[in-house]
């Protein structure tokens, strides 16, 4: 709010009561109607019944507050929806209270929330009011999507998780591999690296691998997470299978 436009009608936050009676442009009356208000809150409408905006008034701000589309708080700070209240303690942030009407009744335009209805700073167009609804929508949507999309992701991270645990239940049932398993694992690894590094009858080589260091790195490089492809397991493992495979041919 700037400093030339300064409304001494204007707080910080109100009280539901506070906010009807500015809306309902009775600030001139505003000790009579508290004093009231504190002692018989439910009878705004038989004290005032000249004034029937300023129960009316009063209600659409609490039916705001319970319905989830007014924000609210204790005495001015903030409290999630739903936090249960005592209706004397309630209090709706100013910025709150523009917002929800600039919403829920674009054609009044209350001069404490929008300063002197001749000040064209604090208008929007109907076409404006549109087009920000248009656009605050399609974030909600788009929101709600990716809230999906999250929840799916759990999921599979979930469902991944029983699958590990399983594979490792497995492994731990299925015990330590008998000397022949090992021999024929290792067999297989040493024809495999013969064969990378090999040559065809033409002299071409078989892939871009020169010797068995490159084939190392290249696997380390891929696979950095995850356990047993250390450098370190993949010489041991590697010049094992090299010599199994001497053996056999």
């Amino acid at each position: 709010m700037y400093a030339d436009n300064f409304n001494p009608q204007a707080k910080t936050f109100y009280r539901p009561i506070d906010a009807a009676l500015r809306w309902c442009g009775l600030v001139r009356y505003e000790a009579e109607i508290l004093q009231a208000a504190w002692h018989c809150p439910e009878r705004l409408g038989i004290l005032f019944p000249q004034w029937p905006c300023l129960h009316a008034n009063t209600e659409k701000i609490y039916d705001a507050m319970r319905n989830g589309e007014l924000p609210y708080g204790y005495l001015g700070v903030s409290v999630p929806l739903g936090s249960p209240m005592l209706p004397s303690q309630l209090t709706v942030r100013h910025s709150d209270l523009r917002l929800w009407m600039q919403r829920y009744y674009p054609d009044q335009r209350p001069e404490f929330l929008f300063e002197s209805i001749n000040d064209t700073r604090g208008k929007i167009s109907p076409a404006a009011y549109l087009s920000l609804q248009a656009e605050r929508d399609a974030l909600v949507q788009e929101c709600n999507t990716l809230q999906r999309q999250l929840q799916d992701v759990m999921a599979d991270l979930q469902a991944l998780g029983l699958e590990q645990e399983s594979l490792n239940a497995l492994v731990k049932s299925q015990g330590p591999l008998s000397e022949r398993s090992e021999h024929t694992y290792l067999q297989i690894i040493g024809a495999l690296i013969y064969t990378v590094l090999d040559s065809s009858p033409a002299g071409k080589p078989m892939s871009v691998f020169e010797n068995q260091t490159a084939i190392v790195d290249a696997v380390t490089a891929r696979f950095t997470d995850i356990p047993g492809l250390s450098k370190r397991t993949l010489d041991a493992k590697f010049a094992a299978a090299n010599r199994v495979l001497k053996k056999t041919t």
